[in-house]
């Protein structure tokens, strides 16, 4: 039995989860988010939990077992809290905005990179280099943040670049006279 698979999720108040056969529906205080729930993987509620269960002991199944578990948590941890991902802008001249729906980004290139928030997703920027991304699908706040900190990775010899909040950059050490 898989152990991640086998833990139940406790729904808190305000949660409300509609099951049906090949989809689960979870609507919160924050927003509504539905998935697609495999034939094998079955769902569930009682008590005010979820327990979610496999067919049988297949490897595909069991690896759904787990996935599906997780999914589904972090569903209602989405729309009862929320997700959030803190990004760092490093470097001289390097600076973020918010102009109406887009992040503006300036890094050093010799044109303003603008990235239009996608649906669902709300970005906000303090002191010009922190740049926090918050929603409730916890898929789409890490696509959102990869896709940001992939228009300039930090580099290995000074650091500069865009990084997660509290990412740890190993430096090289670069060129020494003898």
């Amino acid at each position: 039995m898989s152990r991640i698979g086998k833990l139940p999720i406790k729904l808190p108040k305000g949660v409300d989860v509609k099951i049906e056969p090949g989809s689960i529906e979870v609507k919160g205080p924050k927003g509504s988010l539905s998935r697609v729930v495999p034939a094998s993987v079955s769902v569930r509620a009682e008590d005010g939990a979820l327990h979610v269960s496999r067919a049988n002991d297949e490897r595909q199944n069991r690896a759904l077992h787990g996935l599906m578990r997780a999914l589904i948590a972090n569903m209602v941890k989405g729309v009862s809290e929320g997700f959030r991902k803190n990004l760092e802008i490093i470097g001289v001249g390097y600076r973020a905005a918010v102009e109406g729906k887009t992040l503006r980004l300036d890094l050093g290139y010799s044109h303003p990179i603008h990235y239009p928030f996608p649906a669902g997703i709300d970005i906000k920027v303090e002191k010009n280099t922190l740049v926090s991304i918050e929603g409730i699908d916890n898929e789409l706040v890490g696509q959102t943040a990869a896709e940001i900190r992939r228009f300039r990775k930090p580099e290995p010899y000074k650091g500069k670049g865009v990084r997660y909040a509290g990412e740890i950059i190993r430096l090289k050490v670069g060129k020494k006279n003898v």
